[in-house]
């Protein structure tokens, strides 16, 4: 396996590049890039700040944050996990910092930090990087023969494709199955207008769900002027990314405002009547939601700002629990996270030995990052499966240089 044909020179591609050059200067890494220029999209990961990886420290199953491909990624992170790649990325003078909630970045949050970083050691490790290659095809003879749009073909003992969403049909020619790929991480269109008004408010620990099917997300939930975003949203999205596609991104979803219980509620309404019932039932929200979004919520249950708290009655009681805690709203489509975009679907993990990212059926074919089928919630997952499935794949085929 002298010489390597790395397609897509994403984070992963890069990544593994970089790997396999540090243990076998010797080796002979050839990197194709269809596009201008490497880790385009890299460069706008986290807002362009570059959310490289999560501490993992609030996960409590892997199946919460990678909804597609957590058994994979429980052995790749036992090999390059997420202290691994803090490791890595000090070691090469990054500076980090971690976030409560878990992400983890650059101290510059600067991703063209990360990318610069990447690309240097390429160069500097004597990496062929090829942008303006696009890959065509690939066969398996003697050697893999890589097909390259309008230019010769490329001869390689070994191949890693790292070509991210939407290029799995590139590997369907060569005999692996691959499961369909459709968006994950979006927002949601929702035309009510009522909502309007409130863009920019915010429900920080809203429970999300998709009416008549069990998905169900809870986090910070963020009004827009196209509908809802925020992490709960975007991870309810990559829950339920399939489904969604399936139907056409048309749905009802059901939102619990507070993230709090009917019993809960019920309890705070009762004791906000007692403590203030003179007082105006507009002028008395619940701890963390905004007073624009309190009288958003009363106007869905049917009940006036100026009634007083005394004479909200149980009939009123039950409409503002149903309107806090199960509020409905039809999503009539997607839309992209920023300038982020992240697919599940892929290549079938059946495919895939998951000890050296090598395919079962084709020796020598190394599959790593978003061509897989795997895929994370926000909060730096993703990457972390790019990194690890990349470190994987290297040093299964630094072992046979």
């Amino acid at each position: 396996m002298g010489k390597i044909a790395i397609i897509g020179a994403g984070a992963s591609g890069c990544f593994c590049a970089v790997c396999i050059k540090a243990a076998r200067p010797d080796a002979d890494v050839t990197v194709f890039e269809a596009g201008l220029k490497p880790m385009a999209k890299l460069a706008l990961t986290g807002g362009g700040r570059c959310n490289l990886t999560n501490t993992f420290s609030g996960v409590g199953n892997l199946r919460d944050v990678y909804p597609r491909g957590f058994n994979l990624m429980k052995r790749v992170l036992s090999s390059f996990g997420p202290d691994d790649c803090r490791e890595w990325f000090e070691k090469e003078g990054v500076r980090l910092y971690s976030q409560p909630d878990g992400r983890v970045f650059p101290v510059s949050d600067d991703a063209m930090e990360i990318v610069g970083l990447l690309a240097e050691k390429m160069r500097r490790s004597g990496v062929e990087l090829r942008c303006r290659h696009k890959v065509m095809g690939i066969r398996k003879e003697e050697k893999f023969i890589v097909d390259i749009e309008g230019r010769p073909q490329f001869e390689a003992d070994a191949v890693v494709v790292a070509s991210g969403g939407g290029t799995a049909g590139l590997l369907e020619s060569i005999g692996l199955k691959t499961v369909p790929q459709v968006p994950s991480l979006f927002s949601f269109r929702i035309e009510d207008r009522s909502l309007r008004p409130l863009m920019g408010s915010v429900s920080p620990s809203a429970v999300l769900g998709l009416a008549g099917t069990g998905f169900k997300s809870r986090g910070e939930l963020l009004i827009t002027d196209w509908g809802l975003s925020g992490p709960a949203v975007l991870r309810l999205s990559s829950y339920a990314a399939g489904w969604l596609a399936e139907n056409e991104y048309k749905a009802e979803l059901t939102v619990n405002w507070p993230g709090a219980g009917e019993n809960e509620v019920r309890e705070w309404l009762r004791e906000t009547a007692v403590a203030n019932g003179l007082k105006q039932m507009g002028s008395v929200h619940p701890e963390g939601l905004s007073g624009r979004l309190w009288k958003h919520i009363l106007s869905r249950a049917g009940i006036r700002e100026d009634l007083r708290w005394a004479e909200l009655g149980s009939k009123g009681t039950n409409r503002c629990v149903a309107s806090l805690t199960s509020d409905v709203y039809r999503i009539t489509g997607r839309c992209r996270f920023k300038d982020e975009f992240v697919t599940c679907g892929g290549v079938d993990l059946s495919e895939v030995n998951a000890s050296t990212m090598e395919s079962r059926k084709v020796p020598g074919l190394f599959l790593t990052g978003e061509v897989l089928d795997v895929d994370a919630v926000t909060g730096g997952f993703n990457l972390q499966a790019a990194w690890s499935t990349a470190y994987v794949a290297a040093v299964s085929i630094m072992e046979r240089i």
